[in-house]
């Protein structure tokens, strides 16, 4: 019985519809859990669907290529839904105009900001430089912060990482800094989850306002741009 178990499993695990639905139903078991906790960040639902899927791959010893073979439509819609981005900004493009000159000005000092005292921490506390090197881009979305860890010569799968941690807790740490700087401005709201928090800042912007996301969106996609220029620059003068 349980040979024949274990052979539906390998038949099963095996064809790409399969994990296609099991990362569908892991996202909706993590939305449901995290609207049971009153939409808290700390149960986020692409934490707790990562979470979920991780637990799967371990349990039943399957390899992330298995699993990126099926599961890689999803992985296709992500650049389809970041370019969806564009609709809110451009219902508030009016507003995004008026405020061009501020929202540059607070995504370039964000950004130096973000890269310069995760490196400057990093060196206090004598961390090797490829672990720097890989905690640079940490404030940037996931694709990116990638992108840049290779050019400069870091770990791109640590800085992938990273940088879903730092979303994490970007989403936990700002309704407390809003409630303490009584931030009430629904665009300095998402512009600083989408600069701090990049995706998971975005996703959690949508939820407080339509242009709340618009501006997390935008800060998101200015960061990336920003971040992906001054970083080498940074780490060139650090010598790292």
């Amino acid at each position: 019985m349980n040979m024949e178990i274990d052979n539906f499993w390998v038949y099963f695990a095996a064809r790409p519809l399969f994990w296609i639905v099991v990362t569908l139903i892991a996202f909706l078991v993590a939305t449901w859990l995290n609207r049971k906790a009153g939409g808290t960040a700390l149960l986020h639902p692409v934490f707790v669907a990562m979470a979920l899927i991780i637990s799967l791959l371990l349990l039943t010893g399957t390899d992330y290529d298995t699993y990126f073979e099926g599961a890689q439509f999803i992985h296709f819609l992500l650049g389809p839904a970041t370019v969806a981005l564009a609709i809110p900004l451009y219902d508030h493009m009016a507003r995004i105009r008026k405020l061009l000159l501020p929202v540059l000005l607070s995504c370039l000092v964000g950004s130096v900001t973000a890269a310069v005292t995760a490196l400057g921490i990093g060196l206090v506390l004598g961390g090797p430089d490829r672990l720097l090197l890989s905690l640079a881009p940490k404030s940037v979305t996931s694709p990116i912060a990638i992108g840049i860890s290779e050019q400069i010569g870091g770990y791109p799968s640590l800085s992938a990482g990273l940088a879903l941690l730092t979303g994490i807790i970007g989403c936990l740490l700002a309704p407390l800094v809003f409630r303490v700087l009584r931030v009430e401005s629904q665009t300095a709201k998402g512009f600083a989850l989408g600069l701090a928090a990049h995706g998971f800042g975005t996703a959690y912007a949508m939820q407080i306002s339509s242009i709340a996301g618009a501006f997390a969106g935008l800060a998101m996609g200015l960061t990336g741009v920003v971040s992906s220029l001054l970083i080498p620059l940074i780490v060139r003068i650090l010598g790292l």
